[in-house]
C-alpha cells in the first residue's frame, strides 16, 4: 500500500517582510487597511528572519510529503519562504487561495505531491456572514493510484475585545466554530454523500478550541465518521498539546492545550490502527517549560518557530 505523512502547522504571521502587530483588534486592523498606510509602526513589525528559519526547521523535522500551513500572507509569500528556507526539501507544489481573514493570513499547502483538484468555501455564507474565518481549503492527491483529500481549516479563534477572562472569550466565540464544524460536515457530506466514513481524506488544521466538554468542535470530536488521533492515540493527556500561550495571567495548566488537529476518516483510521500521531515541539520557547527536550538552534525563551507545534502522521492508503 502506498504511504504518506500528513503535517498541520500554525505557522504564525507567516509575512514576507512586515506582520500585523498581535495586540491589534479586527476593527483595529480593518480601519488601517481602509485607511491606507506605509508600515505603520502602530499596526506592522519586521519579520525576524530567524523566527522563519525556525519555522522552517521545524517543518523540515515533520519529514511530511504534504504540509497544511496557517497564517500565511499570500501566494508570494509562500513561494518565498520556500526558496529561501526550503529549496532541497522538495515541496515543488504550493496552494494558497486568498480569503476572508482582514489581516490577511490564509491557509496554504506545500507538497512533494502533485495537487490534483483544489477548491475553495470561503464564499460559504450564514446569513449575510461567511462562515469561514479563513476558508476551508479542499484539496485531492493521488497517493500512488489512491485518492486522497484534505480539508484544510483555520477555525475562528477564541480571542475577543473586552474585559472578559479567556473563558469568558471562549464561550463568546464559541458559535462561530460550531458552525464553521457543520459546514465542514456539510462539505464532506456533499462530496462523499452517504458513505463518507468509507473514502481516504483529512479534516485539519488548527481549530482555535480545545476536546473537552466545553467544546465548540463536539460535531467533529463526536462524529463516527473521523477520529481526533492526537486525542484517542497519544495515551499520555499531558503529551497532547500542541500549542504554547504565553500569557502569565493565565493558569499555567491552561498554557499547554491541543487546538491543533488531525481527524482521520473511519476508513483512514480502521487501515492505519497504528498510526500515531507526532507532535514536533523543537521549536517551542524555552519559556514552554512543560517541554524538557531538545530545541532547535536559535530558539530562546521569546523567540521560536511559532507559538504552536506542527503535527504530523504516516498513514498507508
Amino acid at each position: 500500500m502506498p504511504t504518506v505523512t500528513v503535517a498541520t502547522f500554525n505557522c504564525e504571521n507567516l509575512f514576507r517582510r512586515y506582520r500585523f502587530n498581535k495586540n491589534l483588534t479586527k476593527e483595529q486592523v480593518e480601519k488601517k487597511i481602509t485607511d491606507g498606510f506605509v508600515i505603520d509602526k502602530s499596526v506592522l513589525s519586521t519579520v525576524n528572519e530567524t523566527e522563519r528559519q525556525l519555522t522552517a526547521d521545524a517543518i523540515k523535522a515533520t519529514k511530511a510529503d504534504i504540509v497544511c500551513l496557517q497564517e500565511v500572507e499570500n501566494m508570494d509569500t509562500l513561494k518565498n519562504f520556500v526558496s529561501q528556507y526550503l529549496s532541497s526539501s522538495g515541496y515543488k507544489y504550493r496552494m494558497l487561495i486568498d480569503a476572508n481573514d482582514p489581516r490577511l493570513i490564509d491557509v496554504a499547502i506545500i507538497s512533494k505531491i502533485p495537487i490534483s483538484y483544489v477548491k475553495t468555501h470561503q464564499y460559504l455564507k450564514s446569513g449575510l456572514t461567511t462562515v469561514f474565518s479563513r476558508d476551508c481549503l479542499e484539496a485531492d492527491f493521488l497517493i500512488g493510484d489512491k485518492p486522497l483529500t484534505l480539508f484544510v481549516n483555520h477555525f475562528k479563534s477564541m480571542f475577543d475585545k473586552g474585559n472578559l477572562t479567556p473563558a469568558q472569550k471562549r464561550a463568546k466565540t464559541a458559535a462561530r466554530r460550531e458552525l464553521q464544524a457543520q459546514a465542514v460536515l456539510d462539505i464532506i457530506k456533499q462530496k462523499y454523500k452517504n458513505k463518507p466514513e468509507k473514502s481516504n481524506w483529512i479534516v485539519l488544521g488548527d481549530l482555535n478550541d480545545y476536546p473537552d466538554d466545553k467544546t465548540s468542535l463536539k460535531k467533529l470530536v463526536g462524529s463516527n465518521w473521523m477520529e481526533n488521533i492526537v486525542q484517542t492515540r497519544i495515551t499520555d493527556v499531558a503529551e497532547q498539546w500542541t500549542h504554547y500561550w504565553d500569557k502569565t495571567t493565565v493558569p499555567i495548566d491552561e498554557r499547554y492545550k491541543q487546538i491543533d488537529y488531525i481527524f482521520l476518516s473511519k476508513q483512514l483510521a480502521t487501515t492505519n490502527p497504528d498510526a500515531i500521531p507526532v507532535i514536533v515541539r523543537k521549536g517551542i520557547v524555552t519559556k514552554a517549560t512543560k517541554y524538557s527536550g531538545a530545541r532547535f538552534e536559535g530558539v530562546t525563551d521569546k523567540q521560536g518557530a511559532s507559538d504552536h507545534c506542527p503535527v504530523a502522521v504516516t498513514i498507508k492508503l
